[in-house]
């Protein structure tokens, strides 16, 4: 049996890079993934790339009825959710004094906001299903570059 035999996963920003990476190491070893993108086309390509245990929601991770609709979705095509990774990031690569109002607002709403209430959402559909689960948030080496 593979480690992750009968689980369920959802993960953010899956249909490319290292959240496509993840998905694929989850399904290999077991579990049937919810691919989750802004780009619900490139969710798609990405969960028929990756066989029969993918599927695409789509899910904007700054709206919170998109976050509980993409929820919503992961419950009804797998019956729970055990595991969500939090992945869907954006990172600025413009000079620390370039950056402007916006586009700072929006990398927070992603990055900090998203997050959040990502993990929200899904820690109480897991409370809610009575046997808990694993919840990983992503981060990276963006925050040392001044």
């Amino acid at each position: 049996m593979k480690r992750l035999e009968g689980k369920s996963a959802l993960i953010t920003g899956s249909a490319r890079g290292i959240g496509r990476a993840f998905a694929q190491a989850y399904i290999h070893e077991g579990a049937r993934v919810a691919i989750a993108d802004i780009d619900l086309q490139r969710a798609q390509a990405t969960a028929t790339e990756l066989g029969p245990n993918a599927y695409a929601v789509r899910m904007d991770v700054t709206d919170q009825s998109s976050i509980d609709q993409a929820i919503a979705a992961v419950v009804g095509q797998a019956g729970k959710l055990d595991i969500l990774i939090n992945n869907a990031a954006l990172f600025d690569l413009a000079p620390i004094v370039d950056i402007t109002r916006d586009s700072y607002e929006r990398l927070f709403s992603i990055n900090v906001g998203g997050t959040l209430f990502t993990l929200q959402a899904a820690a109480k559909q897991m409370i809610a299903q009575g046997h808990g689960g694993r919840i990983i948030n992503m981060a990276s080496q963006a925050g040392r570059r001044g």
